[in-house]
């Protein structure tokens, strides 16, 4: 026998399968964290990827803006690299007062004072400016250009009017944009709300009713309309530098890329994909995935990531069982209410009057379930949620298993397990 054990919250579940049963068990590699992070942030900086050194990038006199994630990303742990960042613009002659830092909100809520020093630490609140790019806010936006798509591309005038742009986030698997960090940073980060809009609608099927645009999903990035869209618009920008961050399955940094804003991202991809991305020979009948536990399973929206990842390891005719706890399941508000749409068409139809991320996840969530049957291991109190959101409740594993195998019909199966589902994608070998 096959012994695992899985994360459920904060405790450990065990499943014991027949080994001739366990096709693969998925894990990310390990990858080194960076010790010494001074030294890697100058390193990235002074031997930067398709582009000349920060130093020789910046000059005495240029007005610059440096984009940051916001506090939902705060994984990202700004105020560990964004002090070395000023102060190599320092060195190259421009000084703290013609430096400012473009919160990236999107459409997000704005920043506390605060949360801006929670997020950047208070050595950059206090030495620069700091601007917040709220979408709704249309008259802080200028007109830049129209993409291929027809998108008319609306940036920030902090960013606009800038002599020089620097970027800065986070390179994770997406699952609209194919990765995250990179052309992000500028949509949706510092775009208006009519340009995150236009956008973002591209990954919803192209017909009406379709559902979800099947070339919108972690790892695809040619292809994907939604991604090459964006990435249009920040060639209009024409950011001067990028600094990214990826980490590894601990949540240590891994690596940083730096130089230019389209080739050091493409790289810093290449890293992601060789830690996350796990080559698979061919799809399960049957997928059992953790998202690894508290607090990747707090709640469904978090859960998203796994229950995407898993589906990607499923056959069409296969079942996929979940173990995600859900303690505060309703949360947050903006994406549980689009379970009051039981109708996926219905669903779909309102999202497209106004595209909201937290729809989009609820929709697609919708559509995987329908496709595959999804059986979640979780609290009793969230049976009624999860039933609404179209999936199969169970009390515990062994109830999971034993529905399982009466949707498979009883036919010999083979799984495949992923104890830590949130961060590992399967791709299928070519």
């Amino acid at each position: 026998m096959t012994k695992i054990e899985l994360g459920l919250g904060k405790e450990v579940v065990s499943i014991s399968l027949p080994e001739e049963k366990v096709s693969e068990i998925i894990e990310g590699r390990p990858y080194e964290p960076v010790t010494d992070i001074e030294s890697a942030v100058k390193l990235a900086l002074r031997n930067p990827i398709g582009t000349l050194p920060l130093k020789d990038v910046v000059k005495a006199g240029d007005k610059v803006a440096i984009v940051a994630s916001d506090i939902t990303r705060a994984w990202l742990k700004h105020s560990q690299f964004l002090p070395f960042i000023i102060n190599e613009l320092n060195e190259a002659g421009v000084p703290d007062c013609d430096i400012s830092l473009v919160v990236a909100l999107g459409a997000h809520r704005l920043h506390t004072h605060e949360e801006n020093i929670s997020v950047y630490g208070k050595e950059v609140v206090d030495r620069i400016r700091i601007v917040q790019s709220y979408a709704p806010n249309e008259e802080d936006f200028i007109e830049v250009g129209t993409t291929t798509r027809g998108v008319t591309a609306k940036i920030n005038k902090e960013i606009v009017n800038a002599d020089k742009v620097i970027i800065t986030g986070g390179i994770v698997y997406h699952l609209m944009a194919g990765f995250g960090g990179g052309r992000k940073a500028i949509v949706p980060g510092v775009a208006a709300y009519s340009t995150i809009q236009g956008n973002h609608r591209y990954c919803l099927h192209e017909d009406a009713g379709g559902g979800v645009n099947p070339f919108c999903g972690s790892g695809y990035l040619k292809g994907n309309p939604m991604q090459e869209d964006m990435t249009e618009m920040a060639a209009m920008v024409n950011p001067a530098f990028l600094f990214n961050v990826v980490l590894n399955a601990e949540g240590k940094f891994a690596r940083f890329v730096a130089g230019h804003w389209l080739e050091a991202w493409q790289e810093g991809c290449k890293t992601v994909s060789e830690i996350f991305g796990v080559p698979i020979a061919q799809k399960a009948d049957l997928v059992i995935a953790s998202a690894g536990g508290y607090p990747k399973d707090i709640n469904l929206y978090q859960g998203a990531k796994t229950i995407d990842n898993a589906a990607l390891a499923c056959k069409d005719d296969g079942v996929v069982v979940l173990l995600l706890e859900c303690a505060d399941i309703a949360e947050p508000p903006d994406f549980s209410e689009w379970f009051e749409y039981e109708d996926l068409q219905e669903r779909e139809r309102v999202l497209r009057q106004g595209f909201t991320v937290p729809g989009f996840v609820a929709l697609k969530l919708g559509v995987m379930a329908k496709r595959i049957p999804h059986i979640v291991v979780t609290l009793p109190q969230n049976k009624q949620f999860i039933e609404k959101a179209g999936m199969i409740y169970a009390a515990s594993i062994d109830d999971a298993m034993a529905l399982a195998q009466e949707k498979l019909g009883g036919r010999d199966y083979k799984a495949i397990i992923m104890p830590h589902a949130a961060n590992t994608v399967p791709i299928v070998k070519e």
